[in-house]
């Protein structure tokens, strides 16, 4: 293997740190022997940690002080736009800087065998799965996760591994560079899980949202493998245009536009403890799967994993041990705690339809008990009027919808924001109980007393919602003693 990083240590600095991918990139750095500091404002766990705990040190804040003593190259991560006192001072003093994607291709990726995990939903739990597998499978992998992987610990790692798991994200790279960032990372095995509008903020249309991941599929190698979700109408659609091998994959082995998937799960059982199901490869049984993941959504990222260890060689009972042996990802279905019999969990689940399926999810491991789902509308795609009847629809099975704030109001008009009231009105007069309250505190003062004991509270969030995750764990403990 060709050598990956620079003979010369060099001293990178990250403006933006505290992002899930800008922290990651930074421990790497840090791995790699480079001298790595950072900025950023309002950093929360995971990664606020995982900082600490690499001794990483970060400047709370923007300025042009944070940049002494000056670094060899400033990262710029993409939430980091002009007017920013930081980034313009990296302007005016002509210090190199470049984006996060930038430095994982060339740093990182280049040289090795990419395996980048795609799609619109799933990314995460199904990056840190294959990592997990690869690792399970006496491979050894080096990987850069959008969050915390369980079973590792933390979300990068750096090998002397032929191979590099990435998270390949759709969003934009830098100020600069407008495209996603998934176009950077070189893929030789790409999964595509799903393609469905979101990122209303940097994709004008569902059109220009098809076409980043359209280009993604351009990138494979004809050496390469594309592994697509086949009960996506759109990944389908695009998989049909690769020049390398298509792995496609559907849940149930139903019939695609093109036929049935080559990886399918059928005979699938759910229960407390995880799922079971038997995966068919070309209609012969390819294995039985346990698993603790819980959802159809996990079952369709365990195939998509599955499909892709094996493009690469990986030894079936290696790659069995890693799904049995799953631990999840900090922040997906996160069973944060459980007080006076209610149980508390952490999801970071924003477009309509992984609201959907987490909640389905979450009724599947937990029967028989009432779910109360309490959703912070955060991200920019969260906030929009034109996703709000499908918000409506995507909280059909819960037993009961607290909505918070949106997060940021003022970016939106009266037509261009969701209303919150319309949505909650909507339940009530379907007969399910909701309410509409703003603040993370008063949601604490008024759900925890309505708990009888046996609730499943679901929290989700793509961002810190105040803390209030460990707010209704104390409150319930209160009310308890």
């Amino acid at each position: 293997m060709p050598p990956i990083l620079s003979d010369r240590p060099r001293h990178f600095h990250l403006i933006g740190i505290g992002g899930t991918a800008m922290g990651s990139l930074a421990g790497l750095l840090r791995a790699a022997g480079h001298t790595v500091t950072g900025s950023d404002e309002n950093v929360y766990p995971p990664m606020s940690t995982q900082l600490t705990e690499l001794g990483i040190a970060y400047a709370e804040g923007y300025g042009p002080q944070n940049l002494s003593p000056r670094p060899d190259v400033v990262v710029v991560g993409n939430a980091i736009s002009r007017g920013n006192p930081e980034l313009e001072a990296v302007l005016d003093e002509r210090i190199p800087y470049t984006a996060g994607a930038v430095v994982i291709k060339e740093e990182f990726i280049r040289g090795r065998h990419s395996l980048a995990v795609a799609g619109t939903h799933g990314k995460t739990t199904t990056t840190s799965l294959l990592a997990w597998v690869l690792e399970c499978a006496g491979f050894n992998p080096s990987f850069l996760i959008g969050g915390v992987a369980e079973n590792f610990g933390t979300s990068f790692r750096l090998t002397d591994s032929d191979l590099f798991v990435v998270e390949a994200d759709e969003y934009d790279t830098a100020y600069f560079d407008k495209g996603p960032k998934m176009w950077h990372y070189l893929p030789d095995t790409a999964i595509v899980n799903n393609v469905e509008f979101d990122h209303a903020d940097i994709y004008r249309d569902e059109e220009a949202y098809r076409f980043a991941f359209a280009r993604f599929v351009n990138l494979v190698p004809r050496s390469g493998t594309l592994v697509a979700g086949w009960d996506s109408p759109i990944a389908r659609e695009l998989a049909a245009k690769s020049f390398a091998p298509v792995e496609s994959f559907g849940y149930g082995g139903e019939a695609g536009a093109d036929g049935h998937p080559r990886w399918t799960a059928v005979d699938v059982r759910f229960g407390a403890e995880g799922t079971s199901y038997t995966v068919l490869h070309d209609g012969a049984e390819w294995g039985r799967v346990a698993t603790p993941l819980a959802g159809a959504f996990n079952v369709r990222n365990a195939l998509a994993v599955i499909a892709a260890a094996e493009s690469v060689g990986a030894p079936r009972e290696g790659v069995l041990r890693g799904l049995a042996t799953f631990a999840s990802v900090r922040r997906r279905m996160e069973v944060k705690g459980e007080a006076a019999g209610v149980t508390v969990i952490d999801d970071f689940a924003h477009h309509p339809t992984a609201v959907r399926e987490t909640i389905d999810a979450v009724r599947q491991r937990y029967a028989g008990r009432p779910v109360v789902a309490v959703f912070e509308p955060r991200s920019y795609t969260a906030q929009r009027r034109e996703f709000q009847s499908a918000y409506a629809d995507a909280f059909a099975a819960a037993d009961r919808v607290v909505l918070a704030g949106l997060f940021h109001p003022e970016r939106y008009t009266a037509e261009t924001a969701m209303n919150p009231h319309e949505l909650v009105e909507g339940w009530r007069a379907a007969g399910k109980p909701a309410d509409y309250i703003p603040d993370p505190d008063e949601i604490v003062r008024r759900v925890v007393p309505l708990l009888q004991g046996g609730e499943v509270l679901l929290v989700m969030s793509n961002g810190g919602f105040g803390g209030i995750h460990a707010k209704l764990l104390d409150a319930l403990r209160e009310r308890g003693a």
